[in-house]
Order: structure tokens, then sequence, then C-alpha cells
């Protein structure tokens, strides 16, 4: 099997193993974890093939045509960037579904969990290797449905509903500003495929559409990755188990949008509003997060707070545009994928052992679980920036980048300064009080955790250790494929353990002892952001249900107004926005048809028929009730039964004859089993309007048939149903095998919207004799009260 065909099946693959997932589950139990991590294990390894030719420079693109016509087409583009990306979700993907198995034994819904994550997995790893723009937005907003299940796993707490609702709502609606971009991006380029985007980035930039497409791709990108102030929905997905909380933090969904910066960066990169809105929205992230983050007591809500920071850290590296910025965001991705991936999990490890995460309620587990304090203490290392793990180098990499004696890169590395102490505090807070200091009494007595819980973090544990250690093979083989990609050019990573001597160690040193001091501090900054938030009272999360409010109640309101609830009124307006557009569209565009040309050799019996519709409209329009008017409407019907007899067509004279035939008998039959009033009992000044309406509307289909039929015939049609109805379609009625065959599914509508009818009609028939029947059982007992 050619690579192509493997790289398909790989794309495809979680989504199968989610169809297996509950029936796996069902009969393995816990069990069932080892077989679906296989999955993403088999889909890291036939990445992990690629390393050697991207390392080289190359990239992979390949695929299938999807829709030919528009040049679309389900393809995938594979360099350093993507394969980064897909290295990780499913590398940490495998990990996640062990992790899983442990975390949820025993829950009755264990099976739907996997297939959910599955899901998930399969959505993030098409969004990152999509070279099409249609199939990278089908992806997104995949993730966004698959996270809004995973979000609500917990459908029975209110809580758990509420965050997954605020999370498509946020991600929903960016998706859709993308979408957007992407079409105005393909309006203007002409191009559907990011590979071949790379090479229209200098005309892109001087287009006048540069800014709106930047800020609807920032829009996408920014709710995606929750940058403030679009950051609330990112803490409140905690209420996902916490098997979804370390991986949609560390490797995927909060990533996305951090991807599809660093992927357009070639593109839209560069310019002053790139290197002005992403730093400003990055920083402005950073230290809300950070400062968010002290606050909070929860050990998942610090580590999603700190993720949040992270976020903002990297879209600020990603448009900073100094020398360096973008290998320090390659860096510090990959660094912060292992080392949050690593927190969280071990997070739910504390949660599922003690029966608490909370900061002040856990203490003295060292003990009782010194493998998980190990993996906490080895990530919060690395998430602080300390050597030798991997995180040292990010960090000191972002120095690098940041340490220019200009003004903006002061002000920028002084604030990344606060944001990284105020990470490491958290860090060590995480990795150190639950585990230090006087044992405290929890729900449940702590020890350690079984080897499907602590597998995952120690791995990830490990892996920021060995990369650090290793990283000349690791910079060569993704840090400099993955930071070319981003820049669009040629750039190698050289940064090791050996420190840069200078200003960035400098940087380094102070965030430690500034991370340090509000470590030990870590009471009064929470008191102090907790005032400060008191103050400030109204937040985004306060005004996200404000708005969902308020536009349920526009919605209500708007919905009475238009939808009064009288079928007459929807009628009305229905047939007058029908003659706008009949007639005013053609009068603005001065295309209203000419006089038609009548013959004076017309037959008499064709004016006799003609005559008889006429008739048929004054019949109709003076019936004294409704069952005749009714039966008049078959005047009409018949007449044009004939006329399409007289020109050459039988046997669609013969299913006129039928339709109309049965409209009258079922119209008739309707009406006799309800009231039959007088056909129109209003006042004059009512009838003038719908008779005007009326009117507007014959006159402008008039005008309509004129147009189609003042224009030269086109025989394309004709020709091509008369050529191939026999040898396609095995049949020598041209009509029928039109109506059956070529247009077989209108014609399924059709009998679907006569069915459906037919339906309606049955129930009010039952509805009204109903009425009736009630109303005479009602009357009985008071007619015998009087007698």
């Amino acid at each position: 099997m050619d690579v192509a065909a493997l790289t398909f099946l790989a794309l495809g693959l979680p989504f199968v193993a989610a169809l297996v997932a509950p029936v796996l589950t069902r009969f393995l139990g816990q069990n069932a974890a080892w077989l679906l991590a296989l999955a993403p294990a088999a889909i890291f390894v036939h990445f992990l093939r690629f390393l050697p030719e991207i390392a080289q420079g190359e990239i992979v693109t390949g695929g299938y045509a999807w829709i030919p016509s528009f040049n679309v087409s389900f393809s995938w583009l594979i360099d350093g960037l993507s394969l980064t990306f897909i290295l990780l979700i499913s590398g940490i993907g495998a990990l996640i579904v062990l992790y899983s198995g442990g975390y949820l034994k025993g829950h009755p819904q264990q099976g739907r969990f996997f297939s959910f994550i599955l899901m998930f997995m399969g959505s993030m790893q098409g969004l990152v290797v999509s070279d099409s723009f249609l199939m990278l937005f089908v992806f997104w907003e995949l993730t966004s449905i698959t996270s809004f299940l995973l979000i609500g796993f917990d459908h029975g707490r209110e809580a758990a509903r509420r965050a997954a609702l605020q999370a498509l709502v946020v991600t929903g609606g960016g998706g859709l500003l993308l979408l957007a971009g992407l079409l105005i991006l393909w309006n203007v380029s002409g191009i559907t495929q990011f590979s071949l985007l790379l090479s229209f980035g200098a005309d892109l930039k001087e287009s006048p559409f540069y800014l709106a497409i930047l800020l609807l791709v920032l829009g996408g990108a920014f709710t995606k990755s929750a940058q403030f102030p679009f950051h609330f929905w990112l803490p409140n997905a905690m209420e996902a188990p916490t098997p979804v909380s370390a991986y949609l933090h560390s490797a995927t969904m909060v990533k996305a949008g951090v991807y599809l910066l660093m992927r357009l960066n070639p593109v839209l990169g560069g310019t002053p509003e790139w290197q002005i809105l992403l730093p400003l929205f990055g920083v402005t992230t950073l230290i809300a997060g950070a400062a968010l983050a002290v606050r909070q007591t929860d050990l998942k809500l610090m580590l999603a707070y700190t993720t949040m920071s992270s976020l903002g850290l990297l879209v600020m590296l990603t448009g900073f545009g100094a020398p360096h910025a973008i290998e320090a965001a390659a860096l510090y991705l990959v660094a912060h994928a292992l080392f949050k991936g690593a927190l969280f999990m071990v997070a739910g490890i504390i949660d599922h052992e003690t029966g608490s995460r909370d900061l002040t309620e856990v203490g003295g587990l060292r003990s009782a679980m010194p493998l998980t304090f190990l993996i906490a203490l080895a990530a919060a290392l690395s998430m602080g920036g300390l050597p030798p793990f991997f995180g040292f180098l990010a960090k000191e990499e972002i120095y690098y980048a940041l340490s220019s004696f200009d003004r903006r890169s002061i002000v920028f590395a002084s604030l990344a300064i606060v944001g990284n102490a105020l990470m490491f505090a958290v860090a060590f807070a995480i990795a150190l009080k639950p585990f230090l200091g006087p044992k405290q009494s929890t729900p449940k007595s702590p020890h350690e955790a079984p080897v499907l819980l602590w597998l995952g973090p120690a791995i990830l544990a490990v892996k920021g250790l060995s990369v650090a250690l290793m990283s000349g093979m690791a910079h060569r083989l993704i840090s400099s494929p993955m930071a070319s990609a981003i820049a669009g050019e040629p750039r190698t990573v050289t940064i090791s353990l050996v420190p840069h001597v200078g200003a960035p160690l400098l940087l380094s040193a102070v965030t430690v002892l500034v991370g340090v001091v509000f470590y030990f501090n870590l009471a009064r900054l929470r008191g102090l952001m907790t005032a400060i938030l008191a103050d400030i009272g109204w937040g985004p999360d306060r005004g996200f249900d404000q708005f969902i409010g308020g536009l349920v109640r526009f919605a209500v309101a708007l919905t009475r107004r238009l939808q009064a609830g009288r079928f007459e009124i929807y009628m009305t307006v229905t047939f007058m926005l029908v003659a706008v557009v009949l007639l005013a569209v053609p009068a603005y565009y001065g295309e209203l048809p000419r006089a038609p040309f009548f013959a004076a050799d017309v037959p008499a019996h064709e004016l006799a028929i003609m005559a008889i519709a006429v008739a048929g409209l004054f019949a109709v329009a003076l019936a004294a009730d409704r069952l005749t008017a009714i039966v008049s409407l078959g005047i009409q019907g018949f007449a044009v039964a004939v006329i399409f007899l007289l020109y050459g067509a039988p046997d669609l004279s013969f299913t006129q004859f039928m339709i109309e035939t049965l409209s009258v008998v079922v119209l008739a039959l309707v009406m006799t089993r309800l009231r039959l009033s007088p056909s129109d009992h209003r006042p004059l000044r009512q009838r003038v309007p719908d008779l005007a309406v009326a009117l507007a509307c014959g006159l402008g289909f008039g005008f309509l048939l004129l147009a189609a039929t003042g224009v030269p015939f086109d025989a394309t049609l004709t020709e091509f149903f008369n050529d191939h109805s026999k040898s396609i379609a095995h049949g020598a009625n041209v009509v029928n095998v039109i109506i059956v065959d070529f247009r077989g599914t209108d014609t399924l509508g059709e009998i679907a919207v006569v069915m459906i009818t037919g339906l309606a009609i049955l129930s009010l028939v039952r509805l009204r004799a109903g009425s009736l029947k009630r109303g005479a059982e009602m009357q009985q007992p008071a007619a015998e009260e009087r007698a």
C-alpha cells in the first residue's frame, strides 16, 4: 500500500476506533484502553517515518479530489509544523486513552467517553494536516462539536452543560469568522490550498482586502485559543473529566488557533497590523491568565489559567517579528505540551486518589504517592524553565528573542518576566504544596495510582528531560523544520543546555527569583487578585450569560412580532415579497420583457379554452361559498391540461388532469368535514390590498414567463435526454425517464410533499372531528340538566 493510502487510513483510523470503542469497553472494561490506544500509537508510528524526509526540508502533499469543479480536495500538507502537531496529538493521545482507562474505571459511560475522545483526536489530526481550506474548516468545526460532547460529558450537572454550550458558542462563532476569512482569501488569491498559498504572500499583503482577511482569521484563532477577551470558556471547560482537560490543554483544541496563526505567518505575517495585534492580544492574555491562575485553589483551574497564559505567550511570539521569536514559539509549544499534559494528569491522580483537588485541602502526600510527586516535580521544573528540562531551552530562546534594547522589546520582555514568574509560582505550588507539609485529612485514603494513571504523565515528564539532553537531534528532526515552516524560510535552532551568557541568562535568573518570591507570597497574591476582581465585578464570563439571555429575549420578541399566529399574515407577507422580487428587480435593472405579439390567426378552439380559463378565475372570485370556489379551481387546471394536449404533450396533459381531479376531490372532501362559511366575509378595505397583491404576483409571473420564452431556445438538455435516455436509463419514454431517473430525487421530494400534506389534512380532519365530539359531549350534560 502506498504512502498516500496509508496516510488516508491513518487520518480515518480514530473515527473507526470511535465506532468500536463502546463495544470493546462493554466486553473488556478498562482493559479496552490498551487496545484502543493502539490506534493513536499506530498513527504516531506512521507519521514518525516522515521525520527524516521533513528534516531535510521536504514537504509532503497528497490527497484526493473532493469537489473537482470547485477545485476542492481532501488533501494534506505535511511539513515541520503539521508533523510536530500530529506527533503530539497522536503520541499524547495514546497516553490519554490509557489514562482514561484508569481514571474512568467502572464508569457506566466509559465506552461513550472513549468514542468521544477518539473522534476529537481524529478531528484535530485532520485539522493540522489539512491542505485544503474547506477540509481545514470542516475539521475545525468538528473539533468544536466533539469538544462540546467531551466538556458536557457529565451532562447531568448544569455546570457541565453550561460550559459545553459556552465553548461551542464561542469557538463555533469564531469558526464562522474563519470561514468568511478563508472565502475572501480564496476569492482574492484564487487558491484553495495552503501549499500553493505560500507563494502568494506578497500580493496578498498589498490587497485592499488584507485587513479584512486578517481580522476574520484572528477572530477564528483568538476564540479557539482563548485569547483575551475570549478566554472565559477555557477555565469553564474544566467541568470535563480530567483526561479531556489534559488532552485539550496540552496538544489539541486550544492550540488549534496558534497552529492557524503559525500556518498563515508566511502569508499574513510581517505587516505592521500583524506585529501590533498579535503581540498586544498575546501579552494581555499572558498577564491576565497568569494573574487569574494565582487566585485559584482548584488544581485544574490553576493549570487552565496558566494554559491561557501560555497560549498568549505563543501568540505574542508568533507575531513579534524579532529574530528568533519564531524559534522560541516552536520550542515553547513542544515544551508546553509535555509539561502541561503531565501536570494535568497529576492533578487528576491527586483528585482520583484523595477525592479532592483543592490546594488548601490536600497535603503531605509525598510518602503515600512518591512516584506521582517525582512526576509532578519534573513537570514543574520544565514549566518553571529550569535545567536540565526542555522548558529551560524554550525560556532561554524566548528571552534571546526579547533581549534587544529597543523600547518595544524592553516592554514586552518585562511583561514576559512577570507572566513567566507567575506561572513559575503556580507550577511549584502544584508540584510541592500537595505533597509536602503536614498530612491533611482527605475524603479518600491516599495511595499510589495504578499504572494506567501514572504511565502517561511519567512518559511526558521523562520526555521533557530526554529531549533537552538530546537537544541536537531534537532540533534537527523537530525544532528546526517546525521553525522553518512557521517562518516560511529555512531556520536553524541551536539552543542547548549551555545557556546564552548575557541578557537572556540574566532575564531567566530574574524570572526565577521573582517566581520564588511569588511562590512564598501566593496567599497574599490570591487575596489581592480576589479583591481586584471583586472591585471589577462584571467580567466576560458573566457577560456571556447576559449576551445569551439578551439574545433569547430578542429572539422571542422578534418571533412574536413576525410569527403572530395568523396564517393570513404569513401568506400575505410571502406573496408580497414574491411580487417585489418578480417586479422590482427586473424594473430596477431595466429587464422587463417586451409586450407579447398576438397572432391574428389564433384558432377558435384555442381562444375558447383561454376564455374558459378566464371564466374560471371569475367563478372562483365570485363564488358564494368555499366549496364552490374549490370546485371552480378545477376550471383553470382542466383548461391548462387541454392547452398541453393541443400543443403536443399528452403525457403532461394526462398528469395535469389527474392532479386537478385529485386536488379538487381531496379539498372538497376535507372542506365537507370543516366549516363551510362564506368564501370571503371581510370588508372591502381588506379585500382590496389582497387583490392588489394577487394581481402583482400574477403580473410578475407573467413577466417572468415572457422573459423566459423570449430568449433563444437552448436545446442542450433536450439533446442530452434524447441521446442518453435509452442508453443510460433504458427507457424509450423520455419524459418518464426524466421524472423517474434523471430527476428521481425531485420526484421523491414531490411525493414526500404530497404525503406530508395528506397527513396534515388527516390530522386537521381528526382534530376537527374530535373537537366536535368533545363539544357535543359537553353540551349533553348541560341539556340534561336544563331538562
